[in-house]
């Protein structure tokens, strides 16, 4: 049976267990709206986090701007409009309604470019015939094609970045509302909000040749299409992330390497913590999701202890690796839908100092491509992986990695017991529940 007619056989079978889904999708309006008892807010955009939904749940919970009074709530419908509301108002709880797609890059690279800059001759200069494969640019002048790179970036990195102030929610009305190109900076702030976006992930305009990265070189790009920096009590809910218009399938080749101008979707790092990610979809894209960011002991110390993360009910679609790749943090993954397509890498990163647990998920899949790969070592640190099934049927994920990988043998047991979730769901049930409730247009 094909991955397609097998996964709409799943979703048939499973909305036929008795009763079973009915009660499951009642289940889920509840908990993937406000906290019990309010989710018939008029306005979700005064909706909080709901108890015991994911780290960002403990303590004192995650409001956001629910609290704003009257003129400290704002809707916007251009990039310049989104960025004034963020920085008004000083350290009032803030609501920022978004209607329609706000593009950050409306006027197109060119408007980056700084006077001089010609990727003719970036390509000329630094090509591996003439400039090799042993130095990188990081010496080059200002006058030098490297150098007028590094002043368009730098143009494009002011342009694109909007910083979240704490006490915040920045909620989309409707179901068409997205940023495009933009890159959300939460840093070194607490209690957040994010809801109901489409994210098109940022296209870095000006992306770095590094001859030294790897034994062919490599681009390297800039911008996440969000960023959790240093900041505690962070709830990304109902989100789309995709690569839109700019998949990476369509990207040109230049020095044999593929000509990347995307990084990450969402990344969590430097001693952030506490945030749960629920009912997204993360889609068609490389690199997605990066739970820490180095494993260098100057980082590490202001990582261990903290980069606690939840994911419950999102949907990972057609995603090559990184879904998430943890270092130091206990990251709980439950309920999730993975559907890999033809050239996925992995899902879970097992990094350094990790303490993943990944519970009742599915994992759909294609032909020839085996549960093996849904987790990848990178680092040794244990993994706790139970109740999970790949393609309909209950696979110990740990088990089939270590028989099929033997030199890069995982151990079992991540040392610690989520106990901050909302209703855990059957895996069978996850599909169905999931596709039909997780992005951005489908909040209730």
């Amino acid at each position: 049976m094909s991955t397609q007619r097998w996964h709409r056989h799943a979703i048939s079978r499973v909305a036929a267990l008795a009763g079973c889904t009915a009660l499951v999708l009642s289940a889920t309006a509840a908990t993937a709206g406000a906290r019990p008892g309010h989710h018939h807010s008029q306005d979700v955009a005064r909706q909080t986090l709901p108890a015991n939904d994911g780290w960002a749940s403990q303590g004192a919970g995650t409001t956001g701007g629910a609290a704003a009074d009257a003129a400290h709530v704002y809707t916007v419908t251009t990039w310049a409009e989104f960025r004034a509301a963020l920085a008004a108002g000083g350290d009032a709880p803030r609501i920022i309604k978004v209607k329609g797609t706000i593009d950050a890059v409306s006027e197109g690279c060119d408007a980056f470019a700084a006077p001089g800059y010609d990727f003719d001759a970036y390509l000329e200069t630094y090509a591996p015939e003439t400039w090799g494969l042993d130095t990188d640019l990081s010496g080059e002048p200002d006058d030098s094609p490297e150098g007028l790179r590094r002043a368009s970036a730098a143009r494009q990195d002011q342009a694109v970045k909007a910083n979240v102030p704490a006490d915040t929610t920045v909620i989309g009305i409707g179901k068409n509302a997205g940023l495009k190109g933009a890159s959300l900076q939460i840093k070194g702030v607490d209690n957040v909000i994010v809801r109901n976006f489409t994210f098109e992930s940022p296209v870095d305009c000006f992306p770095q040749w590094d001859p030294t990265d790897g034994d062919r070189g490599n681009w390297n790009s800039e911008y996440d299409s969000a960023v959790v920096y240093g900041s505690t009590r962070v709830w990304l809910d109902h989100n789309t992330f995709t690569d839109g218009e700019h998949p990476d399938s369509a990207a040109p080749t230049h020095f044999g390497m593929l000509y990347q101008q995307h990084d990450g979707q969402l990344d969590v790092v430097r001693g952030a913590d506490l945030v749960t990610a629920s009912w997204n979809v993360f889609t068609e894209h490389d690199k997605t999701i990066l739970i820490g960011n180095s494993d260098s002991e100057s980082t590490a110390v202001g990582d261990r202890g903290h980069l606690k993360v939840t994911f419950h009910h999102n949907l990972f679609e057609n995603l090559v690796e990184r879904a998430p790749r943890v270092r130091f943090g206990q990251v709980d993954v439950y309920n999730n839908h993975f559907v890999a397509s033809d050239d996925y890498a992995y899902s879970f990163g097992v990094g350094k100092e990790s303490a993943l647990v990944a519970e009742h998920n599915a994992f759909t899949l294609p032909a020839g491509t085996s549960a093996a790969q849904v987790l990848k070592k990178w680092s040794e640190a244990p993994v706790t992986a139970a109740h999970n099934q790949v393609n309909g049927r209950t696979v110990d994920l740990i088990a089939v990695h270590n028989a099929q990988l033997p030199g890069e043998t995982l151990r079992s047991g991540a040392g610690w017991t989520p106990t901050l979730r909302t209703q855990v769901l059957p895996a069978r049930a996850v599909p169905a529940v999931v596709d039909h409730g997780a992005g951005a247009g489908r909040l209730r």
